[in-house]
Formats: structure tokens, C-alpha cells, sequence
């Protein structure tokens, strides 16, 4: 199969995480959200299931917060910081389509509180950044 060049957007206003191409979102009153990159999901496939850890669960950085199914595979979503869940998207588990047409939107998939957010904010890089490392990945891609 011939490879399809990934075609999307890195916004500005998110920190990334290259390794698990995940984005996090700064609220309000110190809570987070976070969600899958648009060039994550199209590595991943289409996203036809999407299941978050129960809120209240307590996820290290780099460990599973949820489960995504795609036509061919069942992948953990590894979690860019540390945190409290306080409440994954239930309209996305319902409705999964939104993940993949709106990933920095109606497709976040959880909402935290950081237990390190001082230690690991660190760890995240910006847009340019990520756009950087997509290119570095795909070289053909075009970022809006």
C-alpha cells in the first residue's frame, strides 16, 4: 500500500508530546486537557473505539490512560504527564468519529489535574517543535 502523507493542523496553543504524539491543553483553575495528535490518529488509523481509564485513576507519565481501537489494532494511549483523571469524554467513547474529526476539540479524551506539572511541564515541547518532528517522521506531510 502506497504511503498517504499526513495533511492537518498542530495548533499553536498546545504542548506536545512527540513520543506518544499526544497534546495538552492548559485550563483554568490548573486542570489540563488532553487528547491524541491529528498525526497521531492518522498513524494510528481511524479511531472506531476509544475507552478512558475510570475518573479518579491516578496515571504516571508515560503509562496507560485509556485504550483507542482502530480497524487493525487495539493501542494504549500513553499518558504525557502525570495526573488525576478527573473525567474522561464520555460523548467521545460514545461517538469516536469525534476523535478523528476533531482531535483539539470535541475529541479531547480526558480532563486531569497534574500531580508534577513543575517536573514534567519540561518534558512537553511546542508546536514547532512537533511540527518538526512530524516532518523529521513524514517528510511529505503539509501542516495547515
Amino acid at each position: 500500500m502506497a504511503h498517504s502523507p499526513f495533511t492537518g493542523t498542530i495548533p499553536d496553543d498546545l504542548l506536545y508530546d512527540p513520543e506518544h504524539d499526544m497534546w495538552v491543553r492548559e485550563l483554568p483553575g490548573g486542570e489540563l486537557l488532553v487528547g491524541a495528535t491529528a498525526f497521531g490518529i492518522h498513524l494510528a488509523g481511524e479511531i472506531i473505539a476509544f475507552t478512558s481509564k475510570p475518573n479518579g485513576a491516578e496515571v504516571a507519565r508515560g503509562r496507560g490512560m485509556g485504550t483507542v481501537e482502530c480497524r487493525k489494532t487495539l493501542l494504549a494511549l500513553h499518558a504525557p504527564l502525570s495526573f488525576v483523571l478527573l473525567e474522561g469524554n464520555e460523548a467521545a467513547e460514545e461517538r469516536p468519529g469525534r476523535i478523528n474529526r476533531d482531535p483539539y476539540g470535541d475529541g479531547w479524551m480526558a480532563r486531569v489535574r497534574p500531580t508534577d506539572w513543575a517536573g514534567e511541564r519540561g518534558l512537553l515541547v511546542d508546536a514547532a517543535a512537533y511540527r518538526a518532528q512530524v516532518l523529521k517522521l513524514d517528510p511529505e506531510a503539509r501542516l495547515d
